[in-house]
């Protein structure tokens, strides 16, 4: 007799066989391969063994003509929406484009003080931040220190001002269909709590400016199929011989990353269903923030001390520690979590006139343990990142271009 645990873990496995034909498996094309198998002191291990580092990688090349229009040709390398990898801190630059259309259909400045209430047990209230200019929390302050530091608790302030059920259903709307955002990070207060959320209102001048009583998604938001991975976890010190159970964590599929980096960087080429309803000075807001360094930034103060240039800068840098150049700009968000590293970025360099996306995640848990603390970010995950990007950045530097692109749109002014 088959145990309901045991049961699980088979229909997850078997799920792939049974899948609609319209959803495709495993989309990919040789050019990513090819390119990779170029640099064998890079890649060789890599290459080796892709099911074991479970890796998916997505490179646009971006074309201009005359008129400065984008033309998009897509390369895929084991791209598998089927093949589920924690999303990690990519989830929050969904969060940002969605807090800043909500306040513009409010009609509502993203400076303007949000003051966060707790209705419940596990909810916590914000009305002062430090960190911020005013010391005052904001939807835009939270934003800022999402998009440069990769700030947990600003996501979780976003999430409850947004509302679980209406970030899903605006998702789901645009076409991203398998993305899933259904919990805070660094919060342990499972499923049942993250439907509910905050109470929310907005102050200028000591005026209530507007009112959001607390929330609860009336829909529940978790993987239609169980979602079970590796061989053991940790839980309260002690392992556990089973696979960890990621039926109730968020999910947010490569494809569907690359794509809304593609709809906020280039939101007239994608259908205008799928646009974010967001002003030009967002647009500029974001571009600054998801490329601006650390050092580069005024409030938080504490950036200029704490941080380094290659802070969350996976793609090509690796985070490294070194001084950074600052005409070639990663506008990016990454994660790490779990042994799944990932990073989704646009790259600029503005001297040479290069542009191109790029999106990418490996898996580095070689003991299969999950909340070990035993993950092989250092030695295999930033490696591959760094050397990634390098290698993508090398051919777009040696290939021809017709036109050289104009990239003022993305050359923003940072706060120094």
């Amino acid at each position: 007799m088959i145990s309901g645990r045991s049961y699980k873990l088979l229909l997850f496995l078997l799920l792939p066989l049974f899948a609609s034909p319209s959803f495709a498996q495993i989309q990919s094309d040789a050019f990513i391969e090819k390119l990779l198998k170029k640099h064998p002191e890079r890649f060789s291990e890599i290459l080796r063994n892709p099911e074991k580092y479970q890796i998916q990688i997505l490179y646009t090349r971006i074309d201009r003509n005359k008129k400065n229009e984008p033309h998009f040709t897509t390369h895929a390398y084991r791209l598998n929406q089927d093949q589920y990898f924690y999303p990690a801190s990519t989830v929050k630059l969904p969060a940002v484009a969605l807090a800043f259309e909500k306040l513009n259909k409010l009609g509502i400045d993203k400076y303007t003080p949000m003051l966060t209430g707790a209705d419940r047990p596990e909810q916590t209230a914000v009305t002062k931040d430090s960190t911020s200019e005013n010391g005052l929390p904001s939807v835009a302050h939270y934003a800022k220190k999402i998009l440069l530091a990769s700030d947990n608790d600003a996501f979780n302030r976003l999430y409850e001002f947004i509302g679980q059920q209406e970030l899903n259903d605006s998702l789901h709307k645009k076409g991203y269909k398998n993305t899933r955002i259904m919990h805070r990070l660094e919060s342990n207060i499972g499923l049942e709590n993250n439907r509910y959320t905050n109470p929310v209102r907005f102050e200028k001048d000591g005026k209530l400016v507007y009112e959001q009583p607390a929330n609860y998604s009336s829909k529940e938001f978790q993987a239609p199929a169980p979602v079970l991975a590796g061989k053991g976890f940790m839980k309260d010190g002690q392992l556990v011989n089973e696979p960890f159970d990621f039926t109730a964590k968020n999910n947010f599929p490569l494809e569907e990353q690359h794509r809304m980096l593609k709809s906020l960087f280039f939101p007239d080429q994608v259908p205008a269903n799928q646009r974010f309803n967001l002003t030009e000075d967002d647009y500029q807001f974001m571009y600054r923030y998801m490329s601006q360094f650390p050092v580069e930034t005024d409030f938080p103060a504490n950036y200029t001390e704490d941080y380094y240039d290659g802070y969350v800068k996976f793609l090509m840098f690796g985070a490294t520690k070194t001084r950074l150049p600052r005409h070639i700009r990663l506008f990016n968000k990454s994660g790490d979590a779990y042994g799944f590293l990932l990073d989704n970025a646009y790259i600029a360099d503005f001297e040479k006139g290069i542009e191109f996306m790029l999106t990418a995640v490996i898996y580095c848990n070689e003991d299969g343990i999950f909340n070990d603390d035993q993950y092989e970010y250092d030695t295999v995950g930033l490696p591959f990142m760094a050397n990634l990007g390098k290698t993508i950045f090398d051919y777009e530097l040696t290939r021809k271009r017709s036109v050289r692109p104009d990239l003022n749109r993305f050359e923003v002014e940072y706060d120094k």
